[in-house]
């Protein structure tokens, strides 16, 4: 249902201008979620409801106020009123920049939801080891010594790597330490969360705190990947790269590229009545 004129192209009507094709997030929503329909229970369609809902050859076309779709559709049987409400009654749905860049913080607040689940229960891991210290640290050394006798049949190795290295460490810490550790695991959990919590709701201060203490962290994976390589600390480094270039760059943050001003004004084009006013068809029907 495109139209002529100067206003913008519906989403997925547009040719690609690079080789990549440009990802349309109001058509991946719409196809998981289903079209955002106006006016499907009203009796008469007004000239003034023409921006969403006409009528032509005894059907009805309505509009997704989402992706722009054009849906024909049989007039209710059964309508429940007889107008269209007002347009301010009617709360439009995210499309264009605001919708990309909540499913995309929704994405990262979920990659630091788990991280914050992952540091919780280590936290408590180590709290507990703690609290059964020389127990535990007894009941290691001797399945590490039985193991060893069982398998290589030689004396108890000194050192470990892996897992069993990292365990060898962790038991030889005293209670003290193992208290701070636990404590700045904690710490780092509640920031983790603080970040899940504060994207998940958009908020700009998230943002900066999860830009911050995400570079910070970088510095410290490529230091782990020229210890030793694996596949998932390599992925978790894109990942992160990924996220302080788009915090940086899409978000604007620290007045880059015309700061948060410039960031503001994008939403709002792309947002409310105006914006479905420049995607509607110019022609009569």
């Amino acid at each position: 249902m495109a139209g002529g004129g100067d206003h913008a192209l519906p989403p997925g009507t547009a040719k690609p201008q690079r080789f990549l094709p440009k990802l349309h997030y109001e058509l991946l929503v719409c196809g998981l979620r289903g079209h955002e329909l106006l006016g499907a229970d009203v009796a008469e369609v007004r000239e003034s409801d023409a921006l969403i809902v006409r009528e032509q050859d005894g059907l009805r076309w309505y509009r997704c106020l989402r992706c722009d779709s054009w849906l024909p559709l049989p007039a209710p049987g059964r309508p429940s009123r007889r107008y269209m409400p007002a347009r301010e009654q009617i709360q439009l749905p995210l499309r264009g920049k605001p919708l990309r860049d909540k499913i995309i913080l929704r994405l990262i607040a979920v990659d630091r939801a788990i991280h914050f689940l992952v540091l919780a229960l280590l936290a408590l891991a180590v709290f507990l080891i703690a609290a059964h210290e020389q127990e535990l640290r007894q009941r290691f050394y001797r399945l590490l010594a039985d193991i060893q006798g069982g398998v290589g049949g030689g004396p108890l190795e000194s050192t470990h790597t892996g897992l069993v290295g990292d365990l060898d460490r962790l038991f030889s810490l005293d209670r003290g330490t193992l208290h701070l550790v636990g404590a700045g695991l904690i710490g780092y959990a509640l920031l983790e969360g603080a970040e899940a919590v504060g994207l998940w709701f958009q908020r700009r201060w998230a943002e900066y705190l999860t830009f911050v203490a995400t570079t910070l962290l970088v510095p410290l994976e490529v230091y782990e990947l020229t210890v030793r390589v694996s596949w998932f600390k390599l992925a978790a480094l894109i990942v992160n790269v990924a996220i302080v270039l788009y915090l940086l760059l899409a978000k604007r943050l620290f007045g880059l590229r015309g700061g948060g001003a410039l960031e503001r004004a994008e939403r709002e084009r792309d947002i409310g009545w105006p914006a479905l006013e420049r995607g509607t068809p110019s022609y009569p029907w």
